[in-house]
Formats: C-alpha cells, structure tokens, sequence
C-alpha cells in the first residue's frame, strides 16, 4: 500500500485544480461562493463569453453584483441586482439550498436575495453561454433565470413575458433606478412610460404598441419591438438618419407666475412627498406634461392640461400655485420689417427700364414656347391622319424593339426582294409562333407606299391561297410587315431545285394559284389586282399549298370597274408581253403558265 501513496496524491495534484476551474466554468454547488474584492474571481461561462460576479462601483470601494461580457475590454454589465445600494467591500454572494442567491454584507446583514420563493430545493447554478444565471435543484430543473428577471437589458434569445419589466439607470455609471420603463402588460401591450422618483408611481404611456388582446391567456397578432444594434428604440414615426432636436434647458424656455390660494383639485397627475417650493419648481420646469405645480406644505401636486374645476380657496393658507408661462424669446428688431416711408415719386429710369425688357423677354419666351408646342401638337395630328388607314385595320402593332428581340437582331434571312428583306423570328400571341418578318428599305422613296398598300390590300383579304398578316410595324423611319411562316419556303425553290417536282404536286400548286387569283379578281369585296405574280412571290406550307404573298404593287378595282391603266409594274421576265408600255390590266391576263420547271 505505501508504494501506492505517491500515485494518489499526484492525482489529488491534478484533480482539485481541475475542480476549482470547473467552478469558474458555470458549475456551481450549494455553498460555493464569491467576495467583493479587488482581485475577487467570478463564475464564467463556458464559451468564457459571460461572468457573474462583483464589479468595482465608482472607486469607492463599493460593488455591484452583475453579469458582464467578459471577452470585449469595456465588461459592459447585462444584469444587476441592487443598484440602488451597491454592496461595500467584503460582501459575499452565496448559492444556498433554500432562498438561492444570498447578498450578505461584512456584518451578515442580508442585502439582497432572490424575490420571492424559489419552488424547490438549489442543489447548483450555472452561468450560460447567453447570458443566464440560473439556479437548478438536483434534477436540473431551473428554479430561478436572470433572464425573468431582467434589469435593463434584453440579450439575444432572451423573451419578456406578460408583466416583464426593463428600468433604465440614472447614468452610464450610476445603476440606481431611472425614471423610464417598457413594460409588456397583462393584456399584451407594449408601453414605454416614465416613473416618479423617487416613488415607484408609473405615470401615464407615453408609447403604447396597441397589442391588446383583451385576454391574458390569448395573444393575437401585432407589432414587433426590436433592438437594433445600438440598443435604442425609435419611435413609430422615427425616420432613419434624422436627428431629435435638442431642447434648449428648461430655464431658458420657462418662467413661473405664482397665484396664492389657488387650485384645481381634480387635474394633479404625481404627488411629490417631501419637497421644497425650489425642489417642486425643477421638479416641474423639467417634466413637459406638467403645466400647473401646486405646492403647499411639504408637497408638490404637478398637474396637466386640461385644467378643469378650478377655484380660489382662502382656506388653504400657506398654499401657491406656479403656472409655467413660456418665455418669449422671439421678439425681432425693427429691421426685419420694410420701409415704411413712402416711396418717392421719382423712381429710378433704370428700374422702370428693367422692368419693361423682364416684361418683354417673358412674352417674348411664352409666344416661343406657344408656338413650338403648336408646332409638335400640328405634327403629331398630321402623322396620326397619314397613319389612320394602317391603325384602323385593328392588326396588331409592334414596336421595333419586339420584332428586334423576335429576329435575334435580324440574324437569320430567308430572302431578299427590291423592297426589302425577310427574316425568320420567334413572336408571341397567344403563344410562341414562328413569323416571317419582311423589313422594308427606309432608304426607298416608295417604301411608304408599298408598306401601306400591302398591309391595306391584305387586310381586306381572308383566303387559304393568300398569305396571312399577323402585325405590322411603323415605328419612325422603320417600316415592318409580320407574316406567318411557311416552312417550305417560295415556289422558285420548290420549282428550280435539284430535283424536278411529279406533275401531280405542280397541278396542285398551279390550281391553288388559281383559285387565290380567282378570289382577288372575282371574289373579294374589293377586287385586286397583283401585278406581280411570279415564282418567288409564292409560298408553299406544310402540306405544299400555295400562298399568294408580297401585295406591294397591287392595284385595287371599284365594284363596277372591269379593268384600269396603270405603268409598267411586276418583275421582268414575268410580266406579260402586253403590257411593256402603258397598258390596261383585266384579270383574265393575270395568270401566267407556271407550270413548266424552267
């Protein structure tokens, strides 16, 4: 056994330190216990982010016993307990079994401990990693949190129940009470209210969250009081970045009337005990809902407008009422207000000077601005009649910036006439379609022309041989005509390819043209005339039928009209040999032999 002495008490060497710092880490059992000194230890967090202990007070040899940020060089204080009578030197903070946490000074005198009953029997504490002190009995079950019992500040993951309480201190050093509360009531309404000291009476709100529920057992929805990062709360029509005024001393604003034997009994909002008439004049001068102070033996009565029942009673002898009278500090010399003296009858030849050129250049600058609004309104009518005939057939009007986006900047061709190029572009209606949109030449002098003649021609068209419009664009210098898209392409590449299309499939192009020719010549409301049919001014669809497309050069024939003269139109090669002068169009010499594949 002796040779086992050795090892035993190595291992008391290393375990009994380890319990004292077990101690410091949160872990506390009954009896342990902390002294007010200057070198006093305290009980740390784990994380080693909180302590509870006792913090030096103003150099003088008093204590606070507090909970504090122990990582940050400030120690700033989260909790306290009797701030009111900080502990002196020698005090001692003790867990006990029955009331918790004990506050004794040097004599043994009790002078704090935790409020109220604890509902069972410490058996340990512990100091969080969020700030909490709590008091557990042997189950671990907590019996007291610093967090219900909050002084001044609200941690993060720390709630306020129904009857919380936070009270301000007098000052960033003196932690006795302050005159400010937020309190959360019973019936589930935030106020923020003032207090008079040094008396405990709660004056009215003077902020109010308007959270009530009418039931303290049930909550309803409402606000939300958040901190931010400084630690204020702003008021509700508080705008960020906006400073409060600073008020000037009450001294400098106010000034008292006295009336002796005067009162208004039922107006007193605070009764202050023992003060002096010098002590109830600041009392009043520094409180901004008090109006009235009536003062009369060792008692101040601060009373609020409106002022109601007012009388003069010779019986309450001794008594005076002060009136706070705002000073007033306004008055302004004589200087601010004009001359007086009356004008002199010679005025100054360059004054009336002056005034007649200002007059001039401002009628001068209203006619200008007159005419050049005249002039802008004038232009836009003009350009709404010259365009009418293109609105009105209700066809749907882009902006170039759509058919811009529709064409992926006109990246991809399909074909190119005199008048203008087609490309290939994706549009929505009602859903995404493929479109052929035909960009005519602004550079053209007949490009108007024909832009309002094709959409005019085809909108008073509906056939399943002619192609069909979908929208149009006339947008400034830009003209565009929106068709649907045939994936076959024109009947010159059909007809001239590598291969020679059966006679069957010609027949059945060449009667569709036909029968789109019949329809514009015998069948339409308005009969038309093409005047450029030709190969390439044939689509094919799906199935390989023909549609007639590019009215550009169309002419139009009144109902009793059976032919009209008109100049050389249409593409050599395909116009009839007829008409090489100036000849007179009749619709039976429209059709021409396309049957052939050369």
């Amino acid at each position: 056994m002796a040779f086992l002495l050795p090892q035993i008490l190595v291992c008391l060497t290393i375990l009994l330190p380890l319990s004292a710092v077990a101690q410091t880490n949160g872990n506390i059992t009954v009896g342990d216990s902390l002294t007010a000194t200057d070198n006093s230890s305290s009980w740390v967090s784990p994380s080693g982010d909180f302590a509870f202990g006792f913090r030096p007070y103003n150099g003088k040899d008093l204590y606070l016993l507090s909970i504090w940020f122990a990582k940050v060089p400030d120690r700033t204080i989260v909790w306290y307990a009797n701030g009111d009578k900080p502990a002196p030197r020698g005090s001692k903070v003790e867990l006990t079994a029955d009331r918790g946490l004990v506050l004794t000074d040097p004599r043994e005198e009790v002078l704090w401990t935790i409020s109220g009953t604890i509902p069972g029997i410490a058996a340990y504490g512990s100091m969080s990693n969020t700030g909490n002190f709590v008091v557990e009995d042997s189950s671990f079950n907590p019996l007291w949190e610093s967090f219900n019992n909050p002084t001044d500040t609200i941690l993060p993951g720390q709630s306020m129940g129904r009857g919380g309480m936070l009270s301000s201190r007098q000052s960033e050093t003196n932690f006795s009470q302050g005159r400010f509360q937020l309190r959360l009531l019973q019936d589930g309404n935030l106020v923020l209210n003032t207090i008079n000291l040094p008396g405990s009476y709660a004056n009215e709100a003077y902020y109010k969250s308007d959270t009530t529920s009418g039931d303290s057992n049930t909550s309803t929805a409402g606000k939300e009081l958040i901190f931010n990062e400084t630690g204020y709360i702003c008021k509700p029509d508080f705008i960020q970045g906006c400073e409060e005024d600073l008020l000037s001393p009450g001294e400098d604003l106010y000034s008292f009337e006295e009336l002796t034997n005067t009162d208004w009994p039922e107006s007193d909002y605070v009764e202050l005990m023992n003060y002096n008439e010098d002590q109830c004049r600041q009392s009043c001068l520094e409180d901004c809902m008090c109006a009235v102070a009536i003062f009369r033996g060792n008692t101040c009565w601060k009373k609020k407008l409106p002022l109601s029942n007012g009388r003069v009673d010779s019986s309450r002898n001794g008594g005076k009422a002060l009136i706070k009278i705002r000073k007033d500090n306004f008055t302004l010399p004589d200087s601010r207000f004009p001359n007086s003296e009356p004008k002199k009858k010679n005025q100054d030849p360059w004054i009336v000077i002056g005034s007649v050129l200002l007059g001039g250049s401002v009628f001068v600058n209203i006619v200008l601005i007159g005419a050049v609004c005249l002039g802008f309104t004038f232009k836009k009518v003009q350009k709404v009649i010259a365009n009418s005939s293109v609105a009105d057939m209700n066809w749907r009007r882009f902006t170039y910036k759509e058919l811009v986006e529709a064409t992926d900047g006109f990246k991809e061709e399909l074909g190119k006439g005199a008048f203008g190029v087609v490309y290939k572009g994706k549009i929505q209606m009602r859903s995404t379609v493929l479109a052929a949109v035909k960009k005519l030449h602004s550079s053209y002098q007949g490009s108007d022309r024909e832009f309002k003649t094709e959409v005019n021609i085809i909108g008073q068209t509906h056939h399943k041989n002619l192609v069909r419009l979908l929208g149009f664009c006339d947008e400034g210098q830009q003209r565009l005509l929106v068709y649907e898209f045939l994936s076959n392409g024109t009947l010159a590449d059909f007809l001239f390819g590598d291969s020679r299309p059966c006679w069957n499939r010609r027949i059945q192009i060449a009667t569709a043209i036909a029968r789109g020719l019949l329809y514009l010549h015998e069948e339409c409301s308005t009969q038309i005339i093409h005047c450029d049919i030709k190969p390439q001014n044939i689509l094919l669809d799906d199935y390989y039928t023909a549609r007639i497309s590019d009215f550009g050069l169309a002419k139009l024939l009144m109902m009793d009209q059976s032919h009209t003269n008109t100049g050389i139109r249409g593409t050599k090669g395909y116009v009839a040999p007829n008409g090489l002068g100036t000849w007179r169009s009749r619709p039976r010499w429209m059709f021409l032999a396309m049957v052939s594949c050369s």
